[in-house]
């Protein structure tokens, strides 16, 4: 059984680490399609939350979000060969590029290929974004810090602002934890010897 579910694993990541192009956001779309609504490996909410720690842990998106998946399945093995079938097609991709074709983008027909790719990157990770806020808890601090942290980045980018968004991700977490702990005061414990 496990023998089944380590090659399901390392099939599944290599199908979309090899059809996907435009890293890691682009691969969260078909990450939640395959593991969350197929397969159920994982539920909406641990994708989502997997997304927000891959985010904000050094590494690719996608590769920290075939780990977890992985490691929930099979362990640490379960890890290893969804981490190993994500990474994998786009090294052989890239190593036979670099193999075979020194200027690659220099050829028109790829040059113009990768135009097309752009805009189906675009897309998919609106399609991520727009699920994503759909499924959110529809309470009013997770909105407001959406739409805030939209609008300002959304400045930052047409006034060409120096801000980084790690920075609007510290923000947006520290306000989150003031916020829960402001309304989940700690109970105070009877006795210090206790």
């Amino acid at each position: 059984m496990k023998k089944n579910i380590l090659l399901d694993l390392l099939f599944t990541f290599m199908k979309i680490g090899l059809f996907t192009f435009g890293g890691g956001y682009a691969m969260i779309s078909l990450i939640e399609n395959n593991c969350v609504e197929k397969k159920k490996w994982i539920t909406h909410d641990d994708m989502m939350n997997v997304t927000v720690i891959a985010e904000s842990t050094p590494g690719p998106i996608a590769i920290n979000c075939a780990t977890f998946v992985g490691y929930r399945q099979a362990g640490l093995i379960g890890s290893l060969i969804a981490t190993l079938g994500i990474v994998l097609p786009s090294f052989i991709v890239i190593y036979v590029i670099s193999m075979f074709l020194d200027n690659f983008l220099g050829i028109t027909i790829v040059a113009n290929a990768f135009r097309g790719i752009k805009i189906a990157v675009g897309i998919l990770i609106l399609d991520a974004a727009i699920t994503m806020i759909k499924k959110m808890h529809k309470k009013v601090l997770p909105r407001t810090i959406m739409v805030c942290s939209f609008i300002v980045m959304l400045l930052v980018n047409i006034f060409s602002w120096n801000f980084s968004s790690i920075s609007l991700m510290l923000i947006a977490g520290v306000i989150s934890l003031v916020v829960f702990v402001a309304s989940n005061p700690l109970e105070q414990k009877g006795g210090a010897g206790k």
